[in-house]
């Protein structure tokens, strides 16, 4: 008998390296509707029709490091119409680590870095936040 996959076991892999994150959030894609009718149909409704697609940005999340900036590198390199951009596969796992499900967006780039939030009386890890946006995304099985 088969189950559904747990969420928890997943990796993202990006700019030749594993990176672990603790969520990856906004894997949607929306597609927008066009409504049409000719001037001389004798239907008294629209016709509708597929068309732009629409892609929510993504937001990664892990624990802060000691010395690792790579989230505040890569947002250092947006520009006026410059910016690094980079593919990124995310990839749900099984219980023997390897991918069932992938995930590949297509020339992503940081819009937005966000650090934890602190509190001298918290007993939490440091959060840091990377909100990416992106062309797209293909699934790979």
């Amino acid at each position: 008998m088969a189950y559904p996959l747990t969420k928890f076991h997943f990796v993202i892999e990006w700019g030749g390296s594993r990176v672990g994150f603790t969520e990856a959030t906004g894997l949607d894609k929306q597609i927008e509707i066009i409504e049409y009718r000719e001037g001389n149909s004798p239907n008294y409704n629209k016709s509708k029709m597929p068309g732009l697609h629409k892609f929510s940005n993504i937001t990664l999340k892990r624990g802060t490091m000691d010395g690792d900036k790579d989230f505040y590198l890569w947002i250092n390199t947006v520009n006026l119409n410059k910016v690094e951009r980079r593919d990124i596969t995310i990839s749900l796992l099984n219980e023997l680590h390897t991918p069932v499900i992938s995930w590949k967006v297509i020339n992503a780039f940081p819009v937005k870095v966000q650090a934890s939030d602190l509190k001298a009386d918290g007993n939490e890890v440091a959060i840091e936040t990377l909100e990416l946006a992106h062309e797209g995304f293909d699934v790979l099985l």
